[in-house]
């Protein structure tokens, strides 16, 4: 996943490429981003080079390539992002509690595809990607959607890599509730969530990896799992 602010740093670089051959300086990126300091610009570099969108040159300054552009934001210059976003191996079997999709009336859910300017998690659905969730999984009131998961951190959770969560939007939750929550505007993660005081714990449910204690105004609930589909 690509957040809001992520897609307004590549776009930022790349305009500052076509315009004038280099990549803006690390004070230039702040500036334009409003952030506070440069270690999160640092951070946004770092998200941006792991996901494979750009490249950082060894032992030159102000060396970036962008390596590729999300799709939307070729064709608008707007902000979007591919729905492989949240931290979470697949087991050999199906589970005894498992229901095939065909067992029961399904709904078309959007995948997640893109994120509104302002309303970081509202999703737009441009019908270019849909799956199929049986009507249960999304009784009650509320928007869903559909996320597919990446990475390990909720295995012992019985989510993994590969699956796709069915989410409900929400900015509230109650202690042990797994949510999609994003850490300091920067990056969005699939985690178990806990408040004390001030405080939020977001958990993950596999030993190698640890909990993240962070401050209240740092975490900001998007949503809140209700349902998995798992392909066997």
């Amino acid at each position: 996943m690509l957040t809001r602010k992520q897609l307004d740093l590549l776009d930022f670089i790349n305009k500052r490429l076509l315009r004038d051959g280099v990549p803006p300086s690390f004070d230039e990126m702040k500036e334009a981003l409003d952030l506070r300091s440069k270690s999160g610009i640092h951070r946004l570099i770092t998200a941006l080079e792991e996901r494979g969108f750009i490249r950082r040159l060894p032992h030159r300054a102000r060396a970036i390539e962008i390596v590729k552009l999300p799709e939307a934001l070729e064709r608008s210059g707007r902000a979007g992002f591919e729905p492989r976003v949240i931290d979470g191996d697949r087991p050999d079997h199906r589970p005894a509690a498992a229901m095939a999709l065909g067992d029961a009336p399904a709904l078309d859910l959007p995948l997640l595809g893109r994120i509104a300017a302002g309303t970081p998690i509202e999703a737009i659905h441009d019908g270019s990607a849909s799956v199929a969730v049986p009507g249960a999984m999304v009784a009650g009131s509320g928007k869903h959607y559909a996320l597919e998961v990446k990475g390990e951190s909720m295995i012992d959770a019985g989510i993994n890599s590969g699956d796709v969560v069915i989410i409900r939007e929400t900015s509230v939750a109650e202690n042990g509730d797994i949510v999609v929550a994003q850490v300091e505007g920067y990056e969005a993660t699939l985690k178990r969530y806990r408040k004390s005081g001030d405080m939020v714990m977001l958990e993950a449910a596999n030993p190698a990896f640890e909990t993240r204690l962070l401050r209240e105004d740092q975490v900001e609930v998007q949503g809140k799992l209700v349902g998995l589909i798992r392909t066997y």
